[in-house]
């Protein structure tokens, strides 16, 4: 579900009908606002790196004539008005782009204009999880795991050294995401995603 390239040329901007979640907004207000209250390193981790997450590979990506940017889970982009100034807005048709076969509707992208100079508090999801992913195993349960790197255009030094992870970010993420999950088309996503992985290359924290 970490999705961070977008082809220009492929997705035109504008609004379209989003599709339906079972994720409330109020739901996602709440998420937003534990999420605030945790880091996976004390402080500010991208102070390692220059805020690597939010830049790096840029350049090479828009030489490519992609952009780096975020997709919004299902029913998240409810938390924006589409008139801040600092997002630039795109769409996808779901039925067009890698996605599970239960999507249909417009998906949602967004890239902060100025990175990584965005508001902090406003940072999507896909943001606040970072670097952890989450992951269905063979046996149906919910795992969560280290971002894999070799699916990122930069290398996230926390990944790269395997630094100790706060116990309190990684257990609010697992605990939101054991409520994202209820949502069939998020549990599709995981699965879908988790599909396309070697469980024995992968980093298990819970």
């Amino acid at each position: 579900m970490w999705f961070i390239l977008l082809s220009v040329e492929r997705f035109p901007h504008g609004m379209g009908q989003s599709m339906k979640s079972l994720i409330r907004k109020r739901t996602y207000a709440a998420i937003y606002r534990l999420l605030d209250k945790v880091s996976p390193l004390p402080g500010d981790c991208g102070l390692l790196c220059g805020g690597i997450c939010c830049t790096g590979g840029e350049q090479e990506a828009a030489s490519q004539g992609f952009a780096l940017g975020i997709y919004l889970l299902p029913g998240e982009e409810k938390l924006f008005t589409k008139k801040e100034d600092w997002i630039e807005w795109s769409w996808s048709d779901a039925a067009d782009g890698d996605f599970p076969d239960s999507w249909s509707g417009r998906v949602y992208f967004i890239r902060c204009k100025n990175p990584p100079s965005c508001p902090r508090r406003m940072r999507p999801l896909q943001c606040r999880f970072f670097p952890l992913a989450p992951h269905i195993d063979g046996d149906g349960a919910l795992r969560l795991i280290l971002f894999p790197m070799w699916h990122l255009p930069y290398v996230c030094p926390v990944i790269e050294k395997r630094l100790p992870l706060s116990q309190d970010f990684v257990r609010a993420v697992f605990t939101v995401w054991k409520h994202l999950v209820r949502d069939p088309l998020i549990r599709d996503l995981v699965e879908y995603d988790s599909g396309e992985r070697e469980e024995s290359s992968l980093t298990f924290l819970v």
